[in-house]
């Protein structure tokens, strides 16, 4: 069943090239489906995280084209929208463990990355801001801490590729420096060790067995009890390190 909304504030919108009136406390997904749309592709986490919904859209009168995920993205008059459905990508098969020298395995499996015209193009068309030319200049240029550390946001949505006259699939390229940069020059922390062997020895497995048990109104007790890690982390650490085992006490 739809969700009532209130109908006294509404803005009107192009669709695909239709015209429809929606309430403008609405996000472009939402407001599609109060349209009528029902979403069988285009959408996924719907928390702006995953990607799947990239949508370009113009304003009437505005000569700009914008690019942004519809579940995050609010509506506004004039709006003419519409939905990228896939948008193929270059993906490189390795092995990341077998790879030594990071430069070499950059060139060896996306040789295209040295095509970049340094235009900002993949830059303007992000719709999370990230500066996607210096990423990629970075890893270029060898400073894969850099290029991981700026294209950590990504989504992996695609209008960069979609838009790169250099034909580079950028979110690619900077998702295998990541995992190149992950893999062989950080050091693995050792509390992480110790959590995966604690894993690993079924340490969890008793609590576990106890979760599964519960009813759902009981899960969600608990789950609206943890703690949450926050954005900027630094040295913060858990006040309750046995949740949720203390819970199930």
């Amino acid at each position: 069943m739809q969700e009532k909304l209130s109908t006294n504030n509404t803005v009107s919108l192009y669709i695909f090239g239709k015209k429809y009136e929606v309430p403008s406390t609405l996000t472009i997904q939402k407001a599609m489906e109060y349209a009528g749309y029902r979403f069988i592709r285009n959408c996924g986490c719907r928390g702006g995280v995953c990607g799947a919904c990239l949508t370009m859209y113009r304003i009437r009168g505005d000569y700009r084209l914008y690019n942004v995920l519809a579940c995050q993205a609010s509506v506004e008059p004039g709006m003419e929208i519409t939905q990228i459905p896939f948008i193929p990508l270059r993906k490189a098969i390795y092995d990341i463990r077998n790879i030594g020298n990071l430069m070499e395995a950059l060139n060896i499996y996306y040789p295209e990355v040295l095509r970049c015209l340094s235009c900002n193009t993949c830059t303007k068309s992000c719709p999370q801001d990230i500066i996607v030319m210096e990423s990629i200049q970075a890893a270029i240029k060898g400073d894969f801490k850099k290029a991981s550390e700026i294209s950590f946001p990504c989504v992996m949505c695609g209008a960069c590729a979609a838009r790169c006259p250099a034909e580079i699939s950028p979110q690619n390229v900077t998702l295998f420096v990541r995992r190149l940069y992950v893999t062989h020059a950080l050091s693995v922390p050792g509390n992480l060790s110790s959590m995966v062997k604690e894993i690993t020895q079924g340490k969890f497995d008793p609590m576990l067995d106890e979760l599964v048990k519960l009813d759902l109104t009981r899960l969600k007790e608990i789950y609206l009890k943890r703690e949450q890690e926050p954005l900027e982390a630094g040295r913060w650490e858990p006040q309750e390190r046995d949740f949720p085992a203390n819970l199930l006490k």
